[in-house]
């Protein structure tokens, strides 16, 4: 199966997305919604989603108590979520009430837990007093996911190499997606659609290069073909 291209939906209310939505081509078929958007306009900011039959991603990154998390994966579902993350660090108990939840579900969205944000360096680590590198706390971190029921892993391409051995049938989220030679932004570990693609990722997110291009159709077109390239 060929890799997903997700598009984040990073704006700040209902207004924003819906002029978002209409520029963006049909080709795209999935979405993200995160923090600042769910947060303006809640469980609101779905249905022209689901209203134009797009495949949803909410991105809420859920870290609490494993009965807090697994009600609100339920909640999640109700909605027709597809995909939802989980931080990886919320522990055993937690990620098996998420994973326990979503399949008590009519229709159960895929958990993916975050191994290590991609806007974190080796050198914010030494400041959290973590002393793995983001390669091994990504191993680590990922062993403890799936072997507690969850979907897949959220993780840097840079990462996701070493977790695809590791781990043959996981889901491999990877957000930091950019063009060869584009602005970072405030990713620190960023890579190419091509490279992401080779090393294993089955889902790759894309924000402000399409959602800020001028023609978002040609820049998602882009994307997509740079996908098919075998590169390493």
């Amino acid at each position: 199966m060929d890799p997903a291209l997700i598009v984040a939906l990073d704006v700040p209310n209902l207004n924003e997305m819906e002029r978002a939505l209409d520029r963006l081509p049909d080709s795209l078929q999935w979405y993200k919604v995160g923090l600042e958007l769910f947060c303006a306009a809640g469980p609101a900011a779905l249905k022209p989603l689901q209203t134009r039959g797009k495949n949803i991603f909410l991105d809420l990154k859920l870290h609490d108590i494993p009965q807090t998390v697994a009600n609100a994966v339920k909640t999640a579902a109700a909605h027709g979520v597809h995909l939802l993350t989980v931080h990886a660090i919320g522990g055993r108990a937690m990620l098996e009430a998420a994973a326990g939840a979503a399949r008590e579900c009519e229709n159960p969205p895929k958990i993916v837990a975050v191994t290590t944000l991609t806007s974190l360096s080796q050198d914010d680590f030494a400041v959290l007093g973590i002393h793995r590198t983001v390669s091994e706390q990504a191993l680590k971190l990922g062993e403890l996911a799936l072997g507690a029921g969850i979907d897949g892993l959220v993780t840097s391409a840079h990462e996701a190499g070493t977790l695809r051995k590791a781990f043959p049938a996981a889901l491999l989220v990877t957000p930091g997606i950019r063009m060869p030679g584009s602005d970072a932004g405030d990713q620190k570990r960023v890579a190419t659609p091509a490279f992401a693609t080779a090393q294993g990722a089955t889902h790759l997110v894309v924000g402000r290069p399409i959602m800020q291009a001028g023609d978002p159709a040609a820049a998602s077109a882009a994307f997509f073909a740079d996908m098919k390239k075998q590169n390493t």
